[in-house]
Parts: C-alpha cells; structure tokens; sequence
C-alpha cells in the first residue's frame, strides 16, 4: 500500500478529533473543568485538525504541500509553546495561587491584548494535575501529541518526493 500525505493529513485530522473528543468525555462524563490553558490547547487541536481535513480534500502538490505542512507545524508548536508553559506552572506552581476568571469571561471582558497575558499567567486551576495516564498529566500529554503532530507534518511534505511505501509483502 502507498504511504501518501493524503492518508496522512487524514490520520492527523483524526488523531485531532480523537484528542478533542477525549477531552470533551474528560469533561462533560468525569468532570474534569478545563484551565484556560487547555481550552487554548484545545484550539489548537482543532485548527490543526481543520488544516489536516483541508490538505487532505485538497490534496495538494509539493509546494502545496509544503505551504499546509509549514501551516501545520507553526499551529502544532503554538499549541506546543502553550503545552510547555503549562507543564511548566504543573511542576513549579506560583507561590500566591489565584484563582481567576474562565477564558470566555477574559475575552469578552478585554481586549486581547490585555485577555492574552491573563490567560498565559496561568489563572483557574492550570497548576493542578487532575488526570494522569502513564505517570503523565493531560497537559504533558498534549505536549507529546503536538510534538507527533509536527513530525507527521514535516513527513506529509517529505513523503512523496522520498517515495516510502508501506510495504504488505507483495508488490
């Protein structure tokens, strides 16, 4: 079977929806409430996944390609660059801990260029870890997927120009 970005921009669409999905069961059947940061990571999945689904219908060129996988790996490391901070407030939380107000509140209550820096301080509970699977919180997972999102990007522009194949033992 060949290998294409075309199955690959599908796979990251659906590894999005999965990530989006399980945070919504998260939520809504454990009641796990989101921090504000992982309302931003949460973003951030989904404009990867909507570019992924994109890419995938379009099925682009090279430079096509190469225009989606750049699209994809400036949003992943974005939703990364909000991963790591959280992680970060998770093992060295503030010594005066704050509880602020939710996303929604801050944006529609601000300007965004006031909204933003609240939401980056970290308010809510981002400094608690509620969840963990394998030894490692939610949002440390989240840093895992946006790293493998990346690769899976930088493999869509690579892959066909390379010419891998999965091979299924006969040709």
């Amino acid at each position: 079977m060949k290998f294409n970005s075309r199955l690959i921009y599908l796979a990251i669409f659906l590894v999005c929806t999965g990530l989006i999905g399980f945070a919504l069961y998260l939520q809504h059947s454990l009641g796990l409430e989101p921090c504000p940061m992982c309302i931003l990571q949460r973003y951030a999945f989904i404009v990867v996944g909507v570019i992924a689904l994109v890419a995938a219908i379009h099925n682009p060129g090279l430079l096509g390609r190469r225009i989606y996988g750049g699209v994809l790996v400036v949003m992943a490391a974005t939703g990364g660059g909000v991963a790591i901070r959280h992680v970060y407030l998770e093992h060295n939380p503030p010594k005066i801990f704050d509880c602020g107000a939710d996303v929604g509140f801050m944006l529609e209550s601000f300007p965004l260029t006031e909204a933003l820096p609240m939401i980056f301080r970290g308010t809510g509970d981002c400094t608690k870890v509620v969840w963990q699977f394998l030894g490692l919180s939610i949002a440390e997972w989240s840093l895992v997927c946006f790293a493998l999102l990346i690769v899976a990007a930088v493999i869509a522009v690579t892959i066909k120009r390379r010419g891998l194949f999965l091979h299924s033992g006969a040709r």
